[in-house]
């Protein structure tokens, strides 16, 4: 087959999806396919036309590749393509969307607000923060509501902190979420087809917080796959990150990144597109339910080209 990858773009996860969509590359030629190698820039339809790929393998991180627009573009071009759908996408990469969603579906994840740079400049939405340690405790994790690989993301140990904080995860979203800590094992549950995959425990190394850093730099993470949990443990992760993968609508595959704390697990988010690098948690996974890389890209397609073989 030809097969386009998708990559780069002009999100902050660029440099990611290029490492992403650099592996994919190798080892669809090792499999045997023509691939196209396309650049996500104003000439990628152009492109797309003129090719007429017979499938598209979206390796695209961030905002314009993960949040539905690079699939809206192939759905009307009739390329078939590797991931969730538009509508997926979209309420994956908006954190805040996502959470309401899991909370009516009675999937458990940590109570949040959420404001966005309107209710600051113009509903005095300042003077409500004295109200979070009421309401949500502290410490405190601020994020941008799209986004991922932890950019923006910052720790508030106090209230002082919180302004910060907010300064810098609205340099990355015009909306940004304010969730509660949970202190617990940052696990991952790479889902393909339908079937949860072994789950992943990230260890930061000495002790430092999951970040962007730590998720990309080799050395800084150790990995256990699968993690060591109890058989109890085990389903109610598993069940947890299933019910969001169904529940925000996720097909071919994905990624639910979850805390497992004392009142058991808590999902933070699903990765309509989870990286592919050599640190990446899916590929992990994968390896440790037997798949080579090779073989995961291949199940990627083969979902991609037949959503019944799920």
């Amino acid at each position: 087959m030809t097969v386009a990858v998708l990559k780069g773009g002009r999100s902050l996860e660029r440099g990611v999806s290029l490492r992403s969509g650099a592996r994919v590359e190798d080892a669809l030629e090792r499999l045997g396919h023509e691939t196209l190698p396309l650049e996500a820039d104003s000439e990628l339809v152009e492109r797309l036309s003129a090719a007429r790929p017979d499938v598209a393998f979206v390796a695209m991180h961030g905002l314009g590749g993960e949040d539905g627009t690079a699939q809206e573009l192939l759905e009307i071009l009739g390329i078939p393509f590797t991931g969730p759908g538009v509508a997926a996408c979209g309420r994956c990469v908006d954190k805040v969307l996502a959470k309401h969603e899991l909370r009516s579906a009675g999937i458990p994840t940590p109570d949040w607000f959420a404001f966005n740079e309107t209710a600051f400049r113009e509903l005095g939405a300042a003077d409500a923060l004295s109200a979070l340690e009421e309401q949500l405790g502290f410490p405190l994790v601020v994020k941008p509501s799209r986004g991922g690989s932890a950019l923006g993301v910052k720790f508030a140990a106090s209230w002082f902190e919180v302004p910060e904080a907010l300064v810098s995860a609205f340099s990355y979203d015009d909306r940004v979420l304010l969730e509660r800590f949970v202190e617990g094992r940052e696990l991952a549950v790479s889902v393909l087809g339908g079937e949860p995959l072994p789950v992943v425990e990230a260890i930061p190394a000495g002790g430092d917080r999951y970040d962007f850093e730590a998720r990309y730099e080799i050395g800084r993470t150790a990995f256990v796959c699968p993690a060591e949990l109890g058989e109890t443990e085990a389903a109610a992760v598993t069940e947890a990150a299933l019910g969001a993968y169904e529940t925000l609508g996720c097909s071919g595959f994905s990624r639910v990144d979850l805390i497992l704390g004392e009142s058991g697990p808590q999902v933070l988010e699903v990765n309509a597109i989870p990286g592919l690098t050599d640190t990446s948690l899916l590929p992990q996974a994968a390896e440790a339910a037997g798949m080579t890389f090779e073989q995961l890209v291949e199940r990627i397609l083969d979902l991609a080209l037949n959503p019944a073989a799920a």
